[in-house]
């Protein structure tokens, strides 16, 4: 099972009503922020999420309108009396932007392990989830991710029964753990079933439309996607500066064919993004303006 809470909707600048984009995913006990622009704390307070317990924090790229809320956030963890190492993700160079932003925080009571993406394509495994990077096409380096929950076959017990197993092993193998028994070695694909459909999330923004989208969001459980213009007359100044319309990302939806798709990243000249979703209905149904504080609960799928 995963949360997911879409902070906040808003591209460039912060509105009385529209805090910057960013997300906060939970699953298994562990919480994934990606982006922190001005306001995310706010907008996480307003959902009474805490800030201590998150584990990674991705960027999709370093403009200020996605990372200018570091700083403040690093502080509010610290006071938090936090002390296990904090996991960040991003492009090239994530290492010196966030060192530069630490000069107004710079004693941390935790670690920053930094990962830096190089390749166009990456993936960070953490046992329970992967979060995938994927590269998009903005006017800087910027990536796209994708959040995958793994599921694990059934156990088999008559295998297990077969091969002679005591009941107090089962547990381990089920957990993915080698066991010894009698002198012999036991591997959890032994007495485990294929494995079972997981859940993915896919976010991407500040981009135009490219393959590796459609990729990461084939048959996602959710689609969260830039839908910087709603107006046709914009579709020239999305091109120039490298966003996205409306109707772009329900193209891209239409032909990966995830459950649902929430567009995000409103420009703040478009104070009601609904007004413009009828075409993009049209075109891919399962379609959201998405909302600031907007949050799902995703489950496995029932056998």
């Amino acid at each position: 099972m995963i949360d997911v809470c879409l902070l906040g909707t808003g591209g460039m600048m912060p509105l009385p009503y529209r805090y910057l984009t960013s997300l906060m995913a939970r699953c298994n006990g562990r919480s994934i922020l990606i982006d922190c622009g001005e306001g995310t704390q706010i907008a996480m307070k307003k959902k009474g999420l805490s800030s201590k317990p998150i584990d990674v924090m991705c960027f999709t790229h370093y403009h200020a309108d996605h990372i200018s809320g570091l700083p403040g956030m690093l502080l509010t963890m610290g006071n938090a009396e936090r002390t296990e190492p904090l996991v960040m993700i991003g492009p090239k160079g994530l290492t010196r932007v966030v060192n530069a932003l630490r000069v107004i925080a710079p004693e941390l009571p935790f670690e920053i392990e930094f990962r830096e993406i190089s390749a166009p394509e990456e993936a960070f495994d953490f046992g329970d989830f992967v979060i995938d990077a994927f590269k998009v096409n903005h006017n800087v380096t910027c990536y796209g991710y994708r959040i995958s929950v793994n599921r694990a076959g059934k156990f088999q017990v008559e295998q297990a029964k077969a091969l002679g197993l005591p009941v107090q092993l089962w547990n381990p193998l089920q957990k993915g753990n080698t066991v010894e028994w009698e002198g012999k070695i036991y591997e959890p694909s032994m007495v485990m079933g294929q494995e079972r459909k997981g859940i993915k999330v896919t976010y991407c923004t500040d981009t135009r439309p490219v393959p590796l989208i459609e990729t990461y969001a084939k048959d996602a459980d959710l689609f969260i996607c830039e839908g910087m213009y709603g107006e046709e007359d914009k579709l020239q100044k999305a091109k120039e500066h490298k966003h996205m319309m409306f109707q772009e990302a329900a193209k891209i939806a239409k032909a990966a064919g995830p459950k649902q798709m929430w567009l995000t990243h409103f420009s703040p000249a478009m104070p009601w993004p609904n007004e413009y979703m009828e075409p993009v209905k049209k075109i891919f149904p399962d379609a959201v303006a998405g909302t600031d504080g907007m949050s799902i609960e995703i489950g496995f799928e029932e056998e």
